[in-house]
């Protein structure tokens, strides 16, 4: 059984490297050839030293991709909740379209199939803690009239961000920003 990282024992510094090291070789290699010994060697730090910290690539590539997302994609609040949602989708499409995230979380996602440690962190980690937010900006939006009362916000959150990872798992085109736009339409007449 792998022990709980111990986040006080972390040096930053190889901290940083090594999910850089991760992102980085994702993007050149693609997620399937990167391991942990890569990793260890790029960011020059000891194998161990990541054991000690997360229990698999999967693990250090889904805290490399939740901090991105968390750090690029805030929610905003302006009021205008049709502008927030576009403004907040076109920044998940264009970090899940490029490199270095957009190959690390294909990985992360093929992987989750067969490793459900990795896919209960996936969803503690990041897709939970995403969806909170949402709820909470489109709770803001009702609160000020924007959704009807009793809208279930836990589906327009499905509705809205659904078909961009839909498109992204099948590696379709990501959507335009007039795309987004008509989506976003869509779905707020029907909360509405």
């Amino acid at each position: 059984m792998t022990a709980i990282p111990n986040p006080q024992r972390r040096s930053e510094k190889s901290h940083q490297a090594i999910l850089a090291a991760a992102l980085g070789l994702c993007a050149e290699k693609g997620y399937a050839r990167v391991t942990v010994e890569a990793i260890a060697a790029r960011a020059g730090v000891s194998k161990k030293t990541i054991y000690r910290w997360w229990p698999s690539k999967g693990a250090v590539l889904l805290e490399a991709v939740a901090d991105a997302v968390v750090t690029h994609t805030p929610f905003p609040d302006t009021g205008d909740l049709a502008t927030d949602l576009h403004t907040h989708m076109s920044g998940i499409v264009k970090l899940l379209s490029s490199p270095p995230l957009g190959p690390a979380y294909s990985g992360i996602l093929s992987e989750m199939g067969h490793d459900d440690a990795l896919a209960r962190a996936v969803d503690e980690e990041l897709v939970g803690p995403r969806v909170e937010a949402a709820v909470g900006r489109l709770r803001s939006a009702q609160r000020q009239g924007e959704l009807r009362p009793g809208a279930d916000l836990g589906l327009a959150v499905e509705m809205l961000y659904g078909p961009v990872y839909y498109r992204h798992v099948l590696r379709r085109p990501p959507p335009s920003s007039e795309r987004i736009a008509s989506l976003i339409g869509h779905v707020l007449r029907s909360f509405s």
